[in-house]
C-alpha cells in the first residue's frame, strides 16, 4: 500500500472539504439504512410470523414471542423516526419530535392487524392468479412479490404520517432484494398481485385499485422529469381501476391518465392516455419515429 495512513486520511478529508454535497457532516443523526433493515426484518416477522424466523414458533409460546418483539421494535423505530423528525418535521406541527416519534410509532404499530387483512387478500390473489403456485405457504416464503408489498403497506403508513426518509428506505431495502420498485407514496387495493415482477415501477402518486394484476417490466410512471419542481406533490402517476391486468413491459404514464374497470393491457404497450372500462389494448403496429425533443408522442 503506497502512502502512510495519515497520508491517505488527510487526502480523504480533503475531499469532504472539496467534494460536497455528499457529506453529512455537523448536522443531526439520519435514520440509519443499517438499523431500518434490521426493524424491517423485525416487522416482517410480526406481520408473518413464522416465514421470517430461524426456528418454529409454537401457538403457545406466540404470545410471548410477539410480545417481546413488539417491544424492541417499537424502541427501535421510534429511535429512527424521532430522527427523521429532526431532519423534517411535518409542517405546522409544533410538537416535539420524539412525542410525535412516540405518537407516530403507536399508530404504526397499530395498524399492522389491518396490514395483515390486506396482505391476506394479496396472498390469495397470488395463489389465484398463478396457476405454478402449490400453497399459500409457498408464496408467502418463496415469492418475492409478498415480502415487496408487505413492506410497502407498511412504508405506505409512514409515509402518510410524513416521515421523512424511513418509508424510502424501507421500499428501497425491498427494491434491492426483489427488483421490484413499489413507492410507499402509492395507493394500492386489495387482492393485488405482480407476478414474476423484476423491473416492475408503480411510482409515487398512482392509485391502484381492487383485484389488480400486473407483470414484469411494467412502469407506471411520469410522462417527464424534466420540471422537477413544478411536478413535486402533484398528481403524476396513473390511476388503475379494479380488475385491471398488465401484462410484461407496458408503460402507463401520467397523472391524468385512467385505466378503466375490467381492462385489459397488452405486452409492451406505451400509454399517455386514457382508456375506457372493459377495454383491450394491443401493441399491434411496432414502428420507430425519429422525432425532435420539442415533438410530442401520440397515441
Amino acid at each position: 500500500m503506497s502512502g502512510s495512513i495519515t497520508d491517505l486520511t488527510n487526502d480523504l478529508i480533503a475531499s469532504y472539504a472539496k467534494v460536497g454535497g455528499i457529506n453529512h457532516l455537523d448536522g443531526g443523526n439520519l435514520p440509519s439504512k443499517f438499523a431500518i433493515a434490521s426493524i424491517t426484518t423485525d416487522l416482517l416477522r410480526l406481520l408473518l410470523p413464522g416465514f421470517f424466523d430461524k426456528k418454529p414458533i409454537q401457538t403457545a409460546e406466540l404470545k410471548v414471542e410477539i410480545s417481546m418483539l413488539m417491544d424492541r421494535v417499537s424502541g427501535l423505530i421510534e429511535d429512527e423516526i424521532t430522527k427523521s423528525f429532526e431532519y423534517k418535521p411535518p409542517s405546522g406541527d409544533s410538537t416535539k419530535p420524539r412525542q410525535m416519534a412516540r405518537n407516530v410509532t403507536a399508530d404504526f404499530l397499530g395498524s399492522l392487524p389491518t396490514i395483515r387483512e390486506r396482505l391476506r387478500t394479496d396472498v390469495e390473489a397470488a395463489y389465484a392468479g398463478d396457476p405454478a403456485a402449490l400453497s399459500h405457504e409457498e408464496i408467502v416464503v418463496a415469492y418475492p412479490f409478498i415480502e415487496t408489498i408487505a413492506v410497502q403497506r407498511m412504508a405506505h403508513q409512514l409515509y402518510v404520517h410524513d416521515v421523512a426518509l424511513i418509508p424510502r428506505i424501507m421500499g428501497e431495502w425491498a427494491h434491492g432484494r426483489t427488483g421490484i420498485d413499489l413507492h410507499p407514496g402509492a395507493v394500492i387495493g386489495s387482492h393485488f398481485f405482480i407476478d414474476h415482477g423484476t423491473g416492475t415501477v408503480v411510482g409515487e402518486t398512482t392509485r391502484i385499485g381492487d383485484h389488480v394484476k400486473i407483470y414484469h417490466g411494467v412502469t407506471l410512471g411520469a410522462k417527464t422529469t424534466s420540471r422537477v419542481e413544478e411536478l413535486s406533490g402533484t398528481k403524476r402517476h396513473p390511476t388503475i381501476e379494479d380488475n385491471v391486468t398488465i401484462y410484461p413491459g407496458a408503460t402507463i404514464l401520467g397523472g391524468e391518465t385512467i385505466i378503466g374497470a375490467n381492462s385489459t393491457i397488452g405486452g409492451n404497450v406505451f400509454l399517455i392516455q386514457s382508456v375506457p372500462a372493459n377495454s383491450l389494448v394491443t401493441a399491434e403496429d411496432v414502428r420507430v419515429n425519429v422525432m425532435n425533443k420539442a415533438d410530442h408522442y401520440e397515441i
